[in-house]
């Protein structure tokens, strides 16, 4: 089971920042989860919420506000850290280490994704990581359309744990799905983890920050674990193998 760090080593760190990614490969970590969306300015940046409030105390909407704006936001010391700012998607795939798995979670809720899918899958491909790429999102038709700009990226389902999970596990995901399924942890099952690696498909789940549960869900065939503490979780997991 490989350790996929949660937007970045976000227990350590400011999440979905290069201090977060760069704790993430020190604390040996396979791999980051990360966050990617559309900024008033065209450019794709890493960052979890539409608004700022929570990571910034600012009012700002991403999707409408520019780069050159939002790389002035703190977004470390309204969470405990030292300053630190939003990145660009293109600095963070240069930034992470050669071997790193990424997982990068198209943020969009409308029916029009600003560019998103398109843009990712021009950077992907320019940063020469597609082998190394995962692309999830809640949002289905994101998925279809990176299917259409980069059918060779693999793609995988999150599964939305407040809606109808039969439709999407049972309708949506095998339609956008290539490579995975990511469903909140709490609904990983043997028997559905089972019918999804028969499927052909691997299981990516989230937020694990416990260890007990960690070793259930590695002992159902899990093959990636999202965690905001992978160095704690290697130890965990080391300490009974």
């Amino acid at each position: 089971m490989l350790l996929l760090a949660h937007r970045g080593a976000s227990a350590d760190a400011p999440e979905n920042t290069l201090e977060a990614f760069a704790e993430a490969a020190r604390q040996g970590a396979d791999g980051v989860e990360l966050d990617a969306m559309v900024c008033g300015s065209g450019e794709v940046v890493v960052c979890h919420d539409e608004r700022l409030e929570r990571l910034a105390g600012l009012p700002w909407e991403v999707r409408a506000t520019p780069w050159w704006k939002l790389r002035q936001a703190d977004v470390g010391t309204p969470l405990g850290f030292a300053p630190a700012r939003i990145p660009l998607l293109e600095e963070v795939l240069e930034a992470l280490p050669p071997q790193f798995i990424i997982n990068i979670e198209l943020k969009c809720e409308r029916f029009d994704d600003d560019g998103l899918a398109q843009k990712v899958a021009d950077l992907v491909r320019r940063r020469g990581v597609s082998e190394r790429v995962v692309v999830s999102s809640f949002n289905p038709m994101c998925l279809f359309r990176l299917l259409a700009a980069a059918p060779e990226l693999r793609r995988g389902y999150l599964i939305d744990p407040d809606r109808r999970w039969s439709v999407q596990a049972y309708a949506v995901s095998p339609l956008v799905s290539s490579h995975s399924v990511h469903p909140f942890h709490g609904d990983c099952t043997p028997e559905r983890i089972a019918a999804w690696r028969a499927a052909g498909l691997r299981v990516a789940t989230w937020t694990v920050d416990d260890a007990s549960r960690a070793r259930e869900l590695e002992r159902m065939g899990v093959s990636y674990l999202i965690t905001n503490r992978p160095g704690a979780m290697r130890d965990s997991l080391r300490a009974v193998a």
